[in-house]
């Protein structure tokens, strides 16, 4: 019994899909038109250095609480500074739809606003997963705090694994759900930050779609 507990004490979720979407993130960045994007383009070459340094480290000594410490703050800074760097994208990209010049086709205007679009619902699952319960190790040691979404496997206990805990992938869906539909579908916020963040995702996904997206394909159009 001891060694099953020692061995339930350091599980921990995989990376690979958290370290596959940051890398997403980074190459849409790179990706943006040079008249678009308001960072030089080895700004992202850095921030991803930065950011998956700790979450590697974390993969090769996951029981160690320092490393999950230090990924949880570059993960929450990576948070800050791409949703930054996207609403000023955004506002760039408005600028350019009102004063477009021959410099920057509807093409152009299309696809960045794509960009933005996508790297919203990314960097914004990347929040949902470090943030409810304490994070993804707090969640599948039993160890966190109390939840900021309520998920359907929570109430249907007999449909699902016994030690079912969301892992990135659910959080990935909640973020894409937010920037779709424009509110909750199947997961429930329970603490008024989920609640405001969703909104601000919200917010972010019907500027983008509306205002942009859509003018881009008018010019197209024309």
């Amino acid at each position: 019994m001891s060694i099953e507990k020692a061995t339930q004490a350091y599980r921990f979720e995989p990376r690979w899909p958290v370290v596959l979407t940051i890398l997403a993130v980074l190459f849409l960045l790179m990706a943006l038109p040079g008249r678009i994007r308001l960072v030089p383009s080895w700004t992202p070459y850095v921030i991803g250095v930065a950011v998956l340094v700790p979450i590697a480290a974390v993969g090769l000594t996951a029981p160690r609480t320092r490393w999950l410490r230090v990924e949880r703050t570059v993960t929450l800074l990576f948070f800050v500074v791409v949703t930054v760097g996207n609403l000023a994208n955004l506002g760039n990209l408005v600028y350019a739809m009102l004063n477009r010049s021959a410099e920057t086709s509807g093409l152009q205007l299309l696809t960045s606003s794509i960009a933005v679009w996508v790297n919203n619902v990314l960097t914004f699952s990347l929040l949902y997963w470090q943030m409810d319960r304490g994070g993804p190790e707090a969640r599948v040691n039993d160890a966190g705090t109390r939840p900021d979404w309520l998920f359907p496997q929570m109430g249907a206990a007999e449909n699902v694994l016994p030690d079912w805990r969301p892992v990135f992938v659910d959080y990935l869906f909640l973020s894409y759900s937010t920037a779709t539909a424009f509110s909750t579908t199947d997961v429930m916020p329970l603490t008024s930050r989920a609640k405001m963040l969703m909104m601000l995702e919200s917010t972010i996904s019907l500027a983008t779609i509306v205002v942009v997206a859509s003018r881009a394909i008018n010019i197209l159009g024309n």
